[in-house]
């Protein structure tokens, strides 16, 4: 096989690949010193390192978030399962006020009214374990980020703002609201005063 030899003419930089002093830099064929290419390599380096911490502390980030989505996940996987159940907790209790307690004198009506109150009283236990609080909040002072009021009324000695009346109870889990409280508030009076 015939060689070609690259022909260097006048103009033309010869590639000897014993001329280390040329580097890859836009300064090319400029002969640097020692110190100058020192310098290039610390800064390349420093900006290495720099990038690598860069990289380091955003992987970090994305693990804490992942972590606390996780976490969330868990905490807040039951909630559209508890939504479901809210209306069946509240059909037990519907059923125990549509019989009074004192007007039961049947002992087989009596008994069942009792596996009733059970069931409802074993379903909010089952609630509480799992992190689901009922928010029931007659005589408080109305609270929009937990109440959701459905009228006003005037309530001799009950001050304005204050919840007269619950008419369905709302729910938290854990820290987050899953059902606001449907309540009837106190509002002033005729003259603008508290109705107290």
């Amino acid at each position: 096989m015939i060689e070609e030899k690259e022909e260097v003419g006048p103009g033309m930089p010869a590639n000897d690949p014993g001329d280390s002093d040329v580097g890859d830099f836009p300064d090319e064929g400029v002969p640097r010193s020692p110190e100058e290419r020192l310098a290039a390599v610390e800064a390349e380096l420093g900006d290495t390192k720099d990038r690598l911490l860069r990289a380091l502390a955003e992987t970090e980030n994305v693990r804490r978030r992942f972590q606390r989505e996780r976490e969330d996940a868990q905490k807040y996987a039951i909630s559209g399962f508890a939504k479901d159940l809210l209306t069946v907790v509240d059909n037990l209790r519907r059923a125990l006020d549509a019989m009074p307690e004192a007007e039961v004198t049947d002992p087989r009506t009596r008994s069942l009214l009792d596996g009733v109150a059970a069931t409802e009283r074993e379903l909010l236990a089952a609630f509480e374990r799992s992190g689901l609080m009922r928010i029931d909040p007659k005589g408080e002072r109305f609270d929009h980020n937990f109440h959701q009021a459905i009228f006003e009324a005037e309530r001799p000695g009950a001050p304005a703002g204050t919840v007269i009346e619950v008419l369905q109870p709302g729910y938290l889990l854990h820290d987050r609201l899953l059902r606001p409280a449907m309540v009837g508030v106190a509002k002033a009076g005729a003259d603008g005063k508290d109705a107290g």
